[in-house]
């Protein structure tokens, strides 16, 4: 690649950011409420592909909320300065099943400390390349129990089906989550409507910034009232520092006052063979 090459490449990047920077300091001064809290411990929309067979993924997922909420919700803790992690190990048994298993942990300064918030279960089903189809599809299954100082709903199964697609440097994907609670305030409102999403473009071959964006509008037959939603949009990087590990970073803002309203967040992934 040439200098000039590079540089136009760099400078592109640059103004991207900034700009992205921009439009996100703009949602946040239109967002004028306090947020009320959710759970930020695995920030991510997923692709399509599977774990290889005979690997293993380990990803720790680390968010920090820098303005969330400042007194208990519910009997669950404040958000606001807390860090939340998840360790997350997934095995690939198939070229289209692979198998997760996912740990959470929190840090608050103060009396909390650094706890074990609760852990899923998540196998993963992807549609066979042999298909042909002309878009990445696989189907997430997650189950599992967080302890209640740190969710309003402890016993949980979330259903992911994953579209993805990539054409040339653009890669878009689109998960229409439902999420089903068992034990909690959610238990009764049956199944609800948690879709995400995310636009990246490659501008080198190491360096891919994106948008991510969250929400959560509530049950099925009949959605929440906006201010009762949760939507978040974040400004991403994806970084390629190997064939094996996993990159990506990136800042959100909320902008309904059930939000949390500025969460940094970063993942970290290795994958080994076995």
């Amino acid at each position: 690649m040439s200098t000039s090459r590079t540089s136009s490449h760099t400078r592109t990047t640059a103004d991207w950011i900034s700009r992205s920077i921009g439009l996100l300091m703009g949602v946040a001064a239109l967002s004028s409420s306090r947020a009320y809290g959710q759970d930020n411990y695995e920030i991510d929309v997923y692709p399509s592909e599977t774990v290889a067979p005979k690997h293993t993924m380990v990803e720790l997922h680390t968010n920090y909320t820098l303005q969330g909420t400042t007194m208990p919700i519910n009997g669950a803790y404040p958000t606001q300065d807390a860090i939340h992690q998840t360790l997350e190990l997934t095995h690939g048994f198939s070229p289209t099943f692979e198998l997760g298993n996912m740990n959470f942990f929190s840090y608050r300064t103060g009396s909390e400390g650094y706890q074990y918030v609760g852990s899923h279960l998540q196998p993963r089903w992807r549609v066979p390349d042999n298909w042909g189809w002309k878009v990445g599809v696989s189907l997430s299954l997650e189950f599992g129990y967080v302890r209640p100082q740190f969710a309003e709903d402890t016993w949980t199964l979330e259903i992911r089906p994953i579209v993805d697609k990539r054409i040339g440097n653009l890669y878009a994907a689109f998960n229409p989550i439902l999420d089903r609670s068992f034990a909690g305030l959610a238990a009764g409102r049956g199944f609800e409507f948690s879709p995400s999403f995310k636009v990246s473009y490659d501008v080198t071959k190491k360096i891919t910034p994106g948008f991510e964006y969250y929400s959560a509008v509530g049950p099925v037959g009949g959605f929440d009232a906006l201010s009762n939603q949760q939507r978040q949009l974040f400004v991403t990087l994806n970084l390629d520092v190997g064939e094996d590990w996993e990159f990506n970073a990136g800042i959100g803002e909320g902008f309904t006052q059930s939000t949390d309203h500025l969460i940094v967040k970063m993942i970290v992934g290795r994958r080994f063979s076995f």
